[in-house]
């Protein structure tokens, strides 16, 4: 499956241009990066064919006259004799058909995405984003002054990490109002407008905590990374 385009070529100078624009006033250096999600979510999906696949087992033990009724009805075999061995076969298969259709339900990505609990969401789209700036921009910079903006469309979550020397300065409610920016542009269709919303509101803070310095160079790219 092919991993959709959310923004075009324009779009995403549009928001490179805005990075650059924004680091002409401080010596902090902005990373952008798009995902389309941030994890696979496999274990969810199989909690959730189990949990599904249990259910239909427990609704099986409760209520045996009327599923044995059903599948009697189905096959044309009234009143039965079911044998405990035959018992644990409907139950087993069952069981079996519940967990495989939860499974493959859930390759749906709107659905499988819908069924995830949202502080499951939220701490993995945190955990990538930090993960994704140890990797890009944690102590790649002279001063310690990187700033990572990361929006995961699936999730629906955005996240914004700081290298230390910003994090000393900056409390992280200090990123909420470049959070609400970009979320809000997102949620309207524009995503672009939403990182450069956000890109915008960054760069305000850095520029009062860490002012651009004369010899100031541009230590890590301005382009936006799409994932």
């Amino acid at each position: 499956m092919s991993r959709p385009v959310y923004l075009s070529a324009e779009e995403h100078k549009q928001v490179s241009d805005a990075v650059a624009a924004a680091e002409l006033h401080t010596s902090g250096e902005i990373v952008t990066v798009l995902a389309d999600r941030s994890d696979g979510y496999s274990d969810i999906a199989l909690a959730w064919a189990a949990l599904v696949a249990f259910t239909a087992i427990m609704a099986l033990a409760l209520f045996p006259d009327f599923y044995l009724g059903l599948i009697d009805s189905l096959t044309g075999n009234w009143n039965a004799q079911w044998s405990a061995g035959a018992l644990f076969a409907i139950a087993g298969g069952f069981g079996i058909m519940k967990f495989l259709g939860t499974w493959l339900i859930q390759m749906w990505p709107p659905l499988k995405f819908l069924v995830i609990p949202g502080p499951v969401k939220g701490r993995r789209v945190r955990a990538r984003a930090v993960d994704l700036f140890k990797v890009g921009a944690e102590r790649r910079t002279h001063g310690r002054t990187g700033v990572l903006i990361y929006l995961s469309m699936r999730e629906h979550r955005a996240e914004i990490v700081a290298d230390e020397a910003i994090a000393e300065k900056v409390s992280p409610e200090t990123w909420g109002e470049a959070m609400a920016q970009m979320i809000g542009h997102v949620r309207e269709g524009r995503v672009a407008d939403g990182m450069v919303a956000a890109v915008n509101e960054v760069g305000i803070v850095l520029a009062q905590h860490f002012p651009r310095e004369e010899d100031d160079q541009n230590e890590l790219p301005d382009r936006l990374i799409e994932l």
